[in-house]
């Protein structure tokens, strides 16, 4: 069985690291990956949405499998360009992709299923002055969204009316461009949020370990929000009563929606949920693994991913036992110095071979001239097991002081607020 696994970050290293443990025989190629997934398969130099070079490459290889693990692929299509071809692609078409690759359209979905989910309107760059009328009567703080795709940037909170005023029209004016041609403007929702992993057939599903990420750059959840700074898993404060609730209220609709509206929809679906007051609202859907929380959620994952996988191509995901490691897993980012804003690239990375306690997810990272250097803002996680988050928090931290780089940065209080 030949595999293509989509993608170069962090979760993609992850990705391998899982497949590698299958004990079903395959063969692994990764466009274009990175310096870590080079040690479970074949990097290949392919974009993600040069889908014509994939598909030869596909023949060529005679591939059985793609899995695509980043958002934009999916959101441009490349199940629909698979469709008429002999492999199975795991994730859902464009349409389906559609509730991630469009905050409007999810917002209508929760809507039509009656999911929980803050309060909204969404407004295009002809309707700036309704929209601008909309924000004058609202509560602070204020939630932006571009409607589109922003690499998980385009979230704005903002505390004072004015300031959402100009942001809005700032977006409008294509800050996050043309992923902010819409700008969705929510309700804030004040909780703690979470993260939920459904794998589905488009029919029956099974629920990964739940996670929890950091997004903001500064320690004590402060700063501008970033691809994620960090995670863990399990989350304390999911216990049975919540997790029951985001079962019936929000899980089993969204799937029922799914058939109820013919979606084309084989892959993963991530629901990004705030608990306020212990009731679950969803704050957004993703329809791939995401990251850092892969980076925890595959480590304390024991069936086999591949099997899952197969599971729900030929339809027999009902029968698969989601068995999950009891151990806490936790990720600390290294990110490069000025992300999530400017940055350089290149910078020699350092003490990689003195981390024994750790598992190492490359991100942002290539080998150059036989050497591991930065190639991105996010650019390792760090993820190790404890029998409690302090322990294995303990074993990242430790691990992240002994990897260097120029400009090196990471936060030191993932985990604060579940302590």
């Amino acid at each position: 069985m030949n595999i293509l696994l989509i993608g170069s970050g962090g979760r993609e290293h992850a990705i391998a690291w899982k497949f590698n443990q299958s004990l079903i025989q395959h063969s692994l190629f990764i466009a274009p990956g990175n310096s870590g997934t080079a040690a479970f398969g074949t990097n290949i130099s392919i974009d993600q949405t040069d889908f014509n070079a994939i598909e030869s490459f596909v023949n060529t290889e005679d591939i059985d499998i793609i899995f695509v693990g980043p958002e934009v692929p999916l959101v441009a299509g490349i199940v629909n360009h698979f469709a008429k071809h002999d492999v199975f692609v795991f994730g859902p078409d464009e349409e389906a992709a559609a509730l991630e690759g469009s905050k409007e359209y999810a917002k209508l979905f929760m809507d039509e299923y009656a999911i929980p989910t803050a309060s909204y309107r969404s407004f295009r760059q002809d309707e700036l002055k309704q929209g601008l009328s909309y924000l004058e009567g609202l509560q602070t703080p204020i939630v932006l969204k571009a409607d589109g795709l922003a690499a998980g940037k385009g979230v704005l909170i903002l505390d004072t009316i004015d300031e959402a005023k100009q942001e809005f029209k700032e977006m409008l004016s294509g800050k996050f461009g043309d992923a902010s041609t819409k700008v969705v403007i929510e309700e804030f929702l004040d909780g703690i949020e979470f993260s939920v992993f459904v794998v589905t057939d488009g029919a029956s599903y099974k629920v990964l370990p739940i996670a929890k990420d950091y997004k903001r750059i500064g320690e004590a959840d402060t700063g501008l929000n970033t691809g994620g700074m960090g995670a863990i898993s399990p989350v304390s404060f999911v216990n049975e009563q919540l997790f029951k609730k985001v079962e019936e209220r929000v899980i089993q609709p969204t799937i029922r929606g799914i058939q109820e509206r013919d979606l084309n929809y084989k892959g993963v679906v991530f629901i990004g949920l705030i608990s306020v007051d212990g009731e679950p609202k969803v704050i957004e859907y993703n329809v791939r693994l995401g990251d850092p929380e892969t980076e925890v959620v595959l480590p304390r994952l024991n069936t086999d991913l591949l099997e899952i996988v197969l599971a729900v191509r030929d339809g027999y995901l009902d029968d698969i036992q989601i068995e999950i490691d009891p151990r806490y897993a936790t990720t600390i980012m290294l990110v490069s110095g000025g992300y999530p804003e400017a940055y350089e690239k290149g910078k020699l990375i350092s003490g990689i071979d003195q981390v024994e306690d750790s598992i190492l997810f490359h991100a942002g990272a290539i080998k150059k001239d036989a050497q591991i250097v930065t190639n991105g803002g996010r650019v390792i996680a760090i993820s190790s097991y404890g029998a409690t988050q302090e322990e294995a928090l303990q074993k990242s931290m430790q691990s992240a002081q002994k990897i260097d780089f120029e400009g090196k940065y990471y936060r030191s209080d993932i985990g604060f607020d579940l302590v």
